[in-house]
C-alpha cells in the first residue's frame, strides 16, 4: 500500500491523441505537474505503447512510482509496427472504441491500493470522448490543445479561409476525408 502522503497526492490522468506532435506536449505538461506534486498516469494506445517500449527497450517506461504509463486499445486491427497509423482512421476509431477501456482504467486505478484516487483528467483536445468519462466519474477535465503556433494561427482563420473558398482545396486531393467543424456547424469533404 502507498504511504499516506503518496495517497493524498492529486492524481491526473493524461491521454494524448496518438501522434508525436500530441504526445510530446502532453508529456511536457505531465512532467511539470509531476514536479508540482501530482501523481501522473500517462495513457497511450497499445500501438504507441509498444512502439515506445521497442524504441527504448523494455525498461524505457520504468521509473518513478508516481509517474506511470498505461495503454488502451485504439480499435484498429494490428498493423505494421514501424508504420504510421492513418490519422483519419484513428479519428474515427478512437471515439467509438476507447471510451469503455478508458473508463475501465479509471475504475482500476480508483480501486488500486498503491495509487491515489484519480482527481482529474487532462485530455488532448481531439480526444473528446474523455469528456463522457469525466462526467461519468464526476471528475474535472482539462482539454489541452497541443497545436503549434502555426497551427493555432491557421485554426483562428479557418472560418475566413472557408468563406473565401480557399479550403477545402479543390482538385488536389481526393482523400474522402470529411472534416467536421463543430464550431462552424458545417462539414467539409476533402
Amino acid at each position: 500500500m502507498g504511504s499516506l502522503v503518496e495517497m493524498e497526492k492529486p492524481h491526473a490522468i493524461f491521454i494524448p491523441f496518438p501522434a508525436q506532435g500530441h504526445i510530446n506536449p502532453m508529456m511536457k505538461l505531465a512532467k511539470l505537474l509531476h514536479l508540482k506534486g501530482f501523481h501522473i498516469s500517462f495513457v497511450n494506445t497499445h500501438f504507441n505503447h509498444k512502439r515506445l517500449l521497442r524504441s527504448g527497450g523494455p525498461s524505457t517506461l520504468d521509473g518513478l512510482p508516481d509517474f506511470r504509463f498505461y495503454s488502451i486499445p485504439d480499435g484498429l486491427p494490428p498493423s505494421d509496427a514501424d508504420s504510421t497509423q492513418s490519422i483519419p482512421v484513428l479519428c474515427e476509431s478512437l471515439p467509438k472504441h476507447s471510451l469503455e477501456p478508458f473508463c475501465e482504467l479509471i475504475t482500476r486505478l480508483n480501486g488500486a491500493s498503491d495509487v491515489p484516487a484519480v482527481s482529474c483528467i487532462v485530455s488532448d483536445g481531439v480526444m473528446s470522448f474523455t469528456l463522457k468519462a469525466a462526467e461519468m466519474f464526476g471528475l474535472p477535465e482539462v482539454l489541452f490543445w497541443t497545436t503549434s503556433a502555426c497551427g493555432l494561427l491557421a485554426y483562428s482563420h479557418f472560418r475566413d479561409l472557408v468563406q473565401k473558398g480557399y479550403i477545402p482545396l479543390k482538385g488536389i486531393w481526393d482523400t474522402g476525408f470529411v472534416l467536421v467543424s463543430c464550431s462552424f456547424g458545417k462539414s467539409f469533404s476533402f
